[in-house]
């Protein structure tokens, strides 16, 4: 009961810096789910395919995958926070391009800047939150996992009720809501933090990933992200609803996904295992997107299973973003940069890939093709686990 309550005090006591950054990926993540509830509304307005509004997450997801590599450089040579405010100026200025934008190329264009922008703050963000962190590594991961889900929960909500006024006004929303985490890291966080002490090189992701376990795990979310972002960019067209209730139905979806990456998956990592318990969670994830593609044409269906993946998915962002953190015996930036790197390539051709596949076939297929990719991602953990066991037990001694 004593070691109980020491752990959630520890969990709260933590130094300014790391609730500046908190708080500013609260406001960071929330410009996913900003966009969420407007993109058919962006396909009508613009006249456009769903496969071609899908890009706005392909370019989005393509430039951070890439950008990812260098966010070691870039961190080890401006700082922890030189890069945070670089990463959200960036946002800001390419969000609000966006809410100007005219065309769907364009606006898919400006995307990818916004996804260079999201690079630089999200590689920073999780090991700045580790390093500083006095909590310990697991307890700073649970931290982090629950802003992006206060980020996620709450931006559906804002961007529903911004988009219904117009689709222009959630690109507006971000590029604000970016200006005042800039101005509130830029007073509370201090200016001599770094990331790392020494500088890093372009190829030290490339060479973390030799590593099996860190690359098991990278190629793991990349398969699970065809998955996710099947879910993400694809469900509001098959949902019909307007861009309020859409909103609503991605902030059950978030506040899922928020409440188990904080409380549920702990308990799970204690009582079953970090991988045994990841593993769980992505055959659910995988058992749920098969049940969207068998009742597509259910809307009470589809939305049920959206708001019950975030459950799934929370607790596996918390698993496996904890699982990176010990899979290799290198800087936690650069492993989170290597990891990153693979996650983001899937959610890269996942968008497009479902959107293409709706078209080519109809809108069930999708779904049943991206729950046969989490599956696959399932097989293959259990096939390389040999390479994942020191995790679990490293959780055990945790």
């Amino acid at each position: 009961m004593q070691s109980a309550s020491t752990e959630k005090s520890s969990l709260l006591s933590q130094p300014k810096a790391v609730w500046a950054v908190g708080f500013a990926c609260i406001i960071a993540f929330m410009g996913i789910g900003l966009v969420d509830p407007i993109l058919p509304a962006i396909a009508e307005k613009m006249n456009a395919s769903h496969s071609q509004v899908t890009l706005l997450f392909t370019s989005y997801n393509l430039v951070m995958a890439i950008a990812m590599l260098i966010t070691g450089v870039v961190s080890s040579r401006l700082g922890i926070k030189g890069t945070l405010l670089c990463g959200i100026l960036i946002i800001a200025v390419f969000a609000a391009l966006g809410g100007a934008s005219n065309s769907i190329w364009s606006l898919v264009e400006l995307r990818g800047g916004w996804g260079l922008g999201n690079a630089l703050f999200v590689a920073t963000a999780l090991s700045a939150i580790v390093s500083l962190s006095t909590a310990g590594t697991a307890q700073a991961i649970i931290l982090y996992e629950a802003a992006i889900g206060l980020g996620i929960s709450v931006g559906p909500l804002l961007g529903g009720e911004l988009g219904s006024i117009s689709w222009r006004g959630p690109f507006y929303g971000v590029s604000v809501l970016m200006i005042i985490a800039f101005i509130s890291l830029s007073i509370m966080m201090p200016k001599t933090q770094q990331v790392t002490k020494a500088k890093t090189s372009l190829l030290d992701p490339f060479r973390a990933l030799k590593f099996r376990g860190l690359s098991t795990l990278g190629i793991t979310a990349l398969l699970y992200n065809f998955g996710f972002f099947t879910l993400l960019a694809y469900s509001p067209f098959v949902m019909h609803l307007n861009e309020r209730g859409l909103g609503y139905v991605f902030l059950g979806w978030g506040l899922l996904l928020a409440i188990t990456s904080v409380f549920v998956a702990p308990k799970l990592e204690k009582r079953f295992g970090t991988i045994a318990s990841m593993c769980a969670m992505l055959t659910l994830f995988a058992l749920t997107l098969f049940a969207m593609g068998i009742w597509t044409s259910s809307k009470a269906v589809i939305i049920i299973s959206v708001i019950i993946a975030g459950a799934f998915l929370g607790n596996n962002n918390t698993l496996i973003t904890t699982a990176v953190m010990q899979a290799a015996p290198v800087e936690r930036s650069t492993a989170s940069a290597a990891y990153s790197f693979l996650r983001f390539l899937g959610g890269a051709i996942a968008p497009w890939f479902a959107g293409k596949l709706a078209e080519w076939f109809n809108p069930h297929v999708p779904f049943l093709v991206g729950g046969a990719f989490v599956l696959v991602s399932v097989l293959f953990v259990l096939l390389n686990r040999k390479h994942l066991q020191h995790i679990d037990r490293a959780g055990s001694a945790h």
